[in-house]
């Protein structure tokens, strides 16, 4: 390993009127190394990476590539000096193939050669292990295999050091093992590579080094061998945490939404449920398991009336009356128009959870905007409640008025939880809630949804981590394939268990293959 690091940060620091991103941050990356670089939402991470790879200059501090100071203004200037990034939201254009967004923005006086394109990026695939169809458009790509072009297209560059910001947040745990050996032998060709994440697993699995960054300030770096969950966890949030999630006894729980062989279908025909059918309680968390893509976003947009049922009926027992209602061929609008609050935290929480150029305020408005009288919205409410989310969920930002998109991932999404938590449902679904946020804040997260599940409200959470879902849950259903493959009592059931429903495998037909 060279004794000059391939990249290193000194006294960076970065400001926003007056909130200090970053301040008197130094980093060091060395040739042929992975550093993971850890920290509370909000903690400065992703700013110090924009500043690395020319979206924003640092206001102090210097930039040193290969032990000389360098000026990075812009994009431009950081592929010069072979760094690219890899964002959480990718910039691809989705009508055009691999190969096209690869060399897209090229600065070349030869006409494009897509030929030898695709041969160069069949060459970078196979030294490093990546599966890609150079031909295949953006439109038909997993979440994977667009990422995968993203990583192509610096490598294409030239680029010798890389950033990836959230690179596993939305992966399976066999996209992120894919990932990992692609990372591994960069890392043995001399590559340096900059990982953001908050998977603490993660971090301890890949990475060599790990940099801490707490509320913009640089904390320490140290060697991932000789370092722990817990260590890390207190460096981050300058305290001990407990990594023990809390689970109380459901208390009188009743049935409150009654699930009976739905199916639902895409607009091709594609099966997306199957004679899906369950019961869900006040006052318990329902868990909802499986492999990405096994039907658990649309069985939560089917209650909420985003999804068309095209069979079976969902039945919600209102808490008051008692009577049934059948919330199936209703709009969200009918719904709500019910008395039926049933708030929904989607997977996209920028294009389907909230609105990205309102304010914080703003988007606390669209809950209750049809209630007004007059054509003059009141601000009043929506300020307070999103004072009271600032303040109870810790999001760091300017202020109630800034735009959304200028927070970061983590801080998105606790305004959306928040936002819907506040609503006072009775029953509330989750999907992926604590997706891209640090541990200090998933357990934020997972407090508020015992307190609602205290309170009565049928809580349903989908979610990425067995270890989560058999800790925080009362009962888990295991979906495989958009069919119910298993319900099983979270107390009692183990991973293995529920690993094996998830691939359809289940222990009577081990037993049965067995003989």
């Amino acid at each position: 390993m060279n004794s000059v690091p391939a990249i290193e940060l000194k006294n960076i620091t970065k400001t926003f009127g007056r909130i200090v991103a970053n301040k008197n941050v130094h980093l060091s990356v060395n040739k042929g190394e992975i550093l993971s670089v850890l920290g509370e939402n909000g903690s400065g991470k992703t700013t110090l990476m924009n500043m690395i790879s020319g979206i924003y200059y640092p206001d102090e501090g210097e930039i040193f590539i290969d032990g000389k100071e360098v000026v990075i203004r812009s994009p431009k200037d950081a592929y010069e000096h072979k760094i690219g990034m890899i964002h959480q939201h990718f910039k691809l254009v989705d009508v055009f193939s691999a190969t096209e967004n690869i060399i897209l923005g090229l600065e070349d006086e030869k006409k494009y050669d897509l030929k030898a394109a695709k041969k160069k990026v069949k060459e970078i695939g196979d030294r490093y292990g990546f599966i890609i169809d150079p031909d295949k458009k953006i439109y038909e790509m997993s979440v994977s295999e667009k990422q995968t072009v993203e990583i192509i297209r610096v490598l294409y560059r030239g680029a010798d050091i890389l950033i990836l910001d959230e690179p596993t947040a939305v992966l399976t745990p066999q996209e992120t093992g894919r990932l990992f050996e692609v990372l591994r032998n960069m890392k043995k060709d001399g590559k340096s590579i900059i990982i953001i994440t908050h998977k603490l697993h993660e971090v301890l699995e890949i990475s060599d080094r790990v940099s801490v960054l707490r509320k913009g300030e640089y904390i320490g770096t140290l060697i991932t061998a000789e370092t722990n969950e817990s260590e890390l966890t207190e460096m981050m949030v300058g305290k001990k945490i407990s990594l023990n999630i809390s689970r109380d006894e459901p208390k009188n729980p009743t049935d409150r939404l009654f699930v009976s062989g739905i199916n639902c279908v895409s607009r091709e025909g594609v099966p997306l449920l199957s004679d899906v059918s369950f019961t869900v309680k006040s006052g318990e968390i329902f868990g909802i398991a499986g492999i990405a893509g096994s039907g658990q976003r649309e069985l939560l947009e089917s209650i909420a009336g985003l999804q068309k049922v095209n069979a079976g009926r969902i039945d919600y027992i209102d808490p008051n009356t008692g009577e049934k209602e059948n919330l199936c061929d209703k709009t969200p609008m009918q719904i709500r128009e019910m008395g039926v609050r049933l708030s929904f935290v989607p997977e996209d929480r920028l294009g389907m959870g909230l609105v990205g150029n309102m304010s914080i305020i703003d988007n606390m408005l669209l809950r209750s905007y049809r209630k007004g009288k007059s054509v003059f919205l009141k601000r009043k409410e929506p300020k307070n409640l999103a004072d009271e989310i600032i303040k109870q969920l810790e999001v760091v930002t300017p202020s109630a008025n800034t735009p959304v998109r200028r927070l970061s991932g983590g801080n998105v999404q606790k305004v959306l939880v928040g936002r819907e938590i506040a609503s006072s449902p009775t029953v509330l679904m989750a999907a992926y809630p604590v997706r891209g946020l640090d541990i200090n804040s998933s357990y934020l997260i997972y407090n508020l949804l015992n307190e609602q599940k205290q309170r009565g409200v049928a809580v349903m959470f989908v979610g990425e981590d067995l270890d989560v879902l058999l800790e925080l849950c009362d009962r888990i259903l295991v979906l495989c394939g958009g069919k119910v493959s298993g319900i099983v009592d979270a107390r009692s059931a183990t991973k293995e268990e529920i690993g094996l429903l998830m691939t359809k495998v289940s222990k009577d037909e081990g037993a049965d293959n067995e003989r």
